[in-house]
C-alpha cells in the first residue's frame, strides 16, 4: 500500500512550523501561500488529525502534530541526504573515505578532526580503520586507504606530511619489583623482568622465538591493563597513560638513559592525485589544523 501523504507535505508543515507562519514558510520555499495552505490542509485531511493551530499570529503544532512530525523529521533529513548525495554523484563527488589510522594517534585530535568533517560534508561516509604500527607498511603498499595517519614514512618524503611525535615512556605499576631496585635501572636489570609489547599476530608469532620474556597484546587498551596489573612492565603513549601516572596506578621507571621515546606519526595519501581532492583535503587539512594546536 503506498502513502497516503508526501514528504512534500510534511517539508511544508516542518517550515510553517519553523519560520512561525504560512507566509514565511512560502517565502522560505519559494512558493504560494496559497499553495503552502493547501499542501497543510491536503496532509491534516488525508490524517483526519488537526496538526497546526493559531496562537495570535504564530502557527504552531498541535499535540497530535508535534507527536507525528517528530516521527518525520528523521525522514526529512535522510531524504535531504540522499538528494545530497545524488547531487554530488552527478557532479562526480566521492560519497566514502577510508583512512587507517595508528592506534596510538591521539583519539582527542582525531575526532576533533573528524566532527569538523562531517559538519562539512554530511554526505560522505566515512570508514575509519585503527592498525598497530607493524600493519601500516603493508596497506600503505596496497593502497588500502584514501589517507594514512601512521608511524611508517613512505619512500618518498614528499608523499607525506609530519603531524606530530607520540611520547612513549617506561611505566610499571607501584608494587613491580623494579621500583624496589636502586636507580637508575640499567639494560641488563630491565632483562631480568617481562616487558609487555604491542604486537599484531604476525609479529607475535616471531616474539615466540624472542629470547628475552615478552608478553605481547594486540591492543594498547590491553597493553595499559596487563602493566597497571603488575604483568610487566612497558613502553607504553604518555598521553595514554597521563591519567594513570596522575593517580599513582603507573610509576615511571627511573631509566639510566632513553627515558624517553617520540614516534613521529606522519599524513600520508593513499595516492598523490588524492591530494587534489577537495573532499580528501577537506579532511587532511583539519587534521593538520589540529595537530598544529596540540
Amino acid at each position: 500500500m503506498l502513502p497516503g501523504t508526501t514528504l512534500e507535505q510534511w517539508a511544508v508543515l516542518q517550515a510553517i512550523v519553523e519560520t512561525g507562519s504560512y507566509a514565511k514558510a512560502a517565502e522560505q520555499l519559494h512558493r504560494s501561500q496559497s499553495s503552502v495552505s493547501y499542501a497543510v490542509a491536503a496532509l491534516q485531511q488525508r490524517l483526519g488529525v488537526t496538526l497546526l493551530e493559531l496562537r495570535g499570529r504564530r502557527a504552531v503544532l498541535t499535540v497530535a502534530g508535534e507527536s507525528l512530525l517528530a516521527q518525520v523529521r528523521p525522514l526529512l533529513k535522510n531524504f535531504g541526504e540522499i538528494e545530497m548525495r545524488a547531487r554530488g554523484l552527478q557532479a562526480g563527488e566521492r560519497t566514502a573515505l577510508t583512512l587507517i589510522v595508528d592506534s596510538v594517534f591521539p583519539k582527542e585530535l582525531l575526532f576533533a578532526a573528524l566532527r569538523g568533517f562531517q559538519q562539512r560534508h554530511t554526505a560522505v561516509k566515512l570508514h575509519v580503520t585503527e592498525v598497530l604500527r607493524t600493519e601500516s607498511e603493508p596497506l600503505l603498499a596496497a593502497h588500502e586507504a584514501d589517507l594514512y595517519l601512521i608511524t611508517q614514512r613512505p619512500d618518498d618524503p614528499a608523499a607525506s606530511d609530519f603531524l606530530l611525535s607520540v611520547d612513549f615512556v617506561a611505566v610499571a605499576e607501584p608494587g613491580h619489583a623494579l621500583h624496589a631496585v636502586e636507580p637508575p635501572l640499567s639494560a641488563a636489570q630491565l632483562d631480568a623482568h617481562p616487558l609487555v609489547v604491542i604486537a599484531d599476530r604476525q609479529l607475535q608469532r616471531l616474539i615466540k622465538a624472542h629470547p628475552a620474556s615478552l608478553w605481547s597484546f594486540t591492543t594498547i587498551d590491553a597493553a595499559i591493563e596487563a602493566v597497571a596489573r603488575g604483568v610487566g612492565y612497558g613502553w607504553l603513549p604518555l598521553h595514554r597513560i597521563q591519567p594513570l601516572l596522575d593517580d599513582g596506578r603507573l610509576r615511571r621507571l627511573p631509566l639510566a638513559t632513553q627515558r624517553l621515546r617520540k614516534t613521529p606519526l606522519y599524513l600520508v595519501y593513499g595516492d598523490e592525485s588524492l591530494s587534489l581532492d577537495p573532499v580528501v583535503a577537506t579532511l587532511a587539512a583539519l587534521i593538520r589544523g589540529v595537530c598544529s594546536e596540540r
